[in-house]
């Protein structure tokens, strides 16, 4: 018998990365009542990952819940980073509507768009909240006009072409839906997810039914399968299979040892739970996303969400440097492929092969942010290991070679779109909009390959002195253009180990800019720094100077180095070049040569 759960709203909350939306769940947590009075609450507290709270974007998507006049309202946190856009793909099965965050002065973005795309493709329906309108140059009624601009691009239907406006200010916690009303808090917003957001429908007597898109763990519980109970009830103990679209071999009945669903931050136990509830389930050993807890008399799986394909791939290898065991905890290929394969368990997005060579993993994601999380969460984990270049994934399309395609979306000061225009051509770039505002900024659309954009980021913030915003989503596969000559320098690699000194680093500084300081323990083929043209250059930065029985009449004591750059991961990998690689351990990451020996890296290039 089909029934309308009224005391319950589950919604979620999506947008483009920095438009608001973590903050906007903070104010929406905090007027609900769920802290004390004198509770200390931190900022963007649902950024709860070390990670996440130092890049300043979500990476993980999250549930919370709150309570507003007697109905419950659980909240689908999700990120705003196209490159973490298949956490956003999953959890929209949880919800029966969604509130779309857009920002009162840029209006929808790349990732504003992928992400609407995919709810109306569900055909959730949807509040628009322009948020940002204290912010100076705001323009929320143009920018509800190009909203309503996207949901006529994306083929939105009547309903959801009627969808309800609210506009916010998050940093102040208030909500209008009149531009011209007076508001002192976030009511209206909630107002307008009880009224718009409707209650999940679904047969409250049939047999139990629970789709798992998200996976937790508990030291004391073990794995715990997070999702939405589409049909029946769950209960404490009951006895349920997991079964799985695409996998036969999970029909195993199992038990449920513990039961939870979410108020405000923590999960609370609960004896039962109906439909529409979202719940967190213990019990299920080999629980995977995707699953469905089905009654053992009715096991059919429900039908799970198509992610889109990984665009971008890295090859994992076991740490072989000279300086290789020091550091890590975890060091050999059978703990790496172990921890990889692991992650597939809670990252659908991701792929992990094994290569034909011993102890190299291809790890496939969807782009250089999503794979460089990965590897920054293991290397804090203790994990030692080596990855190369990030390269395109191709396809071959009725025998024609076909790449990933981007668009990029640019905004930026108009002294330098030039060399933006620039760069961006050179890269195979292709531009399908330049549009000057009012602020001074232009906004630059491109079309480009994917692997045009690799290494890219720290050109841009070069070329536009930090003040530009460069966004990005992905585009499906066109054919092969060509050639790109992305790198107009070479390296500084080192030509004996031992320990850098002063005086060879002062020497090396002339050919370029460093990336060790004195003190550092560098092997013979590590790359210490950039050459300022093409071509490697061997340089010997622990030369120590002769002593000689000779003062030296000029300032040989009081040799200056430059500061030397101290590159993130992320600068890393866009730094290396295909015959070198990143050796990544808990303390230091290095570059490296692939071939450490110099004569043996001469020989290998007159091969070629």
């Amino acid at each position: 018998m089909l029934k309308s759960r009224e005391d319950v709203r589950n919604v979620a909350i999506i947008a483009h990365v920095d438009h608001g939306k973590t903050t906007l769940v903070d104010e929406l947590l905090k007027q609900s009542g769920i802290f004390r009075d004198n509770q200390v609450v931190r900022e963007r507290v649902m950024d709860s990952n070390d990670i996440e709270r130092e890049l300043g974007i979500t990476i993980l998507a999250k549930n919370t819940a709150v309570s507003y006049e007697g109905i419950k309202i659980n909240i689908i946190y999700t990120p705003g980073h196209a490159d973490c856009s298949g956490e956003v793909e999953r959890v929209l099965k949880l919800s029966d509507g969604i509130v779309l965050v857009v920002d009162a002065f840029e209006g929808p973005m790349p990732q504003t768009r992928f992400v609407l795309s995919k709810a109306l493709a569900l055909k959730l329906p949807a509040i628009v909240c322009i948020n940002k309108i204290d912010r100076p140059g705001a323009r929320p009624q143009e920018v509800v006009d190009d909203v309503l601009e996207l949901f006529l691009e994306l083929d939105a239907d009547d309903e959801q072409l009627d969808s309800t406006f609210i506009f916010t200010s998050a940093r102040n916690g208030i909500a209008k839906e009149n531009l011209e009303d007076n508001s002192s808090d976030m009511r209206p917003l909630f107002n307008a997810i009880i009224k718009h957001i409707p209650p999940y429908v679904g047969d409250d007597e049939g047999n139990t039914k629970v789709l798992i898109t998200s996976i937790d763990y508990n030291d004391y519980v073990g794995r715990m399968g997070i999702g939405k109970v589409n049909s029946g009830k769950i209960c404490l103990n009951d006895e349920i299979v997991a079964v799985n679209i695409n996998d036969d071999n999970k029909n195993k009945k199992v038990r449920i040892t513990k039961l939870y669903e979410f108020e405000g931050l923590e999960k609370v136990e609960v004896k039962e739970a109906s439909i529409g509830s979202i719940v967190s389930v213990a019990g299920i050993d080999n629980i995977m996303i995707g699953d469905t807890l089905c009654n053992p008399s009715d096991v059919v799986a429900l039908p799970f969400v198509n992610i889109s394909e990984p665009t971008i791939v890295v090859n994992f290898l076991v740490n072989d440097s000279p300086f290789a065991g020091l550091e890590g905890k975890f060091v050999t290929g059978r703990q790496l492929r172990d921890r990889l394969f692991r992650e597939l368990n809670t990252d659908v997005s991701l792929r992990v092969e094994e290569a034909e060579v011993g102890d190299v993993f291809i790890v496939s994601g969807r782009g250089e942010l999503h794979l460089s999380i990965l590897i920054e969460t293991m290397r804090r984990e203790g994990y030692e290991f080596q990855v190369s270049k990030p390269q395109a994934l191709y396809r071959d399309i009725n025998w024609v070679r076909h790449e990933p395609m981007e668009i990029a979306v640019i905004d930026v000061p108009e002294e330098f779109v030039g060399a933006v225009i620039e760069k961006l051509g050179t890269r195979k770039g292709e531009a399908t909009l330049i549009e000057s505002s009012k602020t001074g900024y232009t906004r630059l659309n491109f079309k480009i390959p994917s692997r045009g954009l690799i290494g890219y980021r720290g050109e841009f913030l070069t070329d536009t002195k930090g003040s530009g915003v460069l966004n990005t989503m992905f585009d499906g596969y066109a054919p092969y253009k060509g050639e790109i000559v992305c790198r107009r320098y070479g390296s500084l690699v080192a030509h004996e180990t031992g320990e850098s000194v002063t005086y060879g680093l002062y020497n090396a500084q002339e050919r370029g800019e460093l990336f060790i300081s004195a003190g550092t323990k560098v092997y013979e083929g590590m790359v210490v720094g950039r050459n300022q043209r093409l071509g490697d250059i061997d340089v010997n930065v622990c030369k120590k100077k002769h002593i000689t029985n000779m003062r030296a009449s000029g300032s040989d004591d009081n040799l200056r180095l430059s500061p030397h750059l101290n590159l993130s991961l992320e600068q890393t990998l866009e730094f290396i070049n295909d015959d070198e690689i990143v050796e990544v351990t808990p303390k230091n990451l290095r570059i490296r040569k692939k071939i450490l020996d110099a004569s043996l890296r001469q020989k290998s290039k007159k091969h070629k």
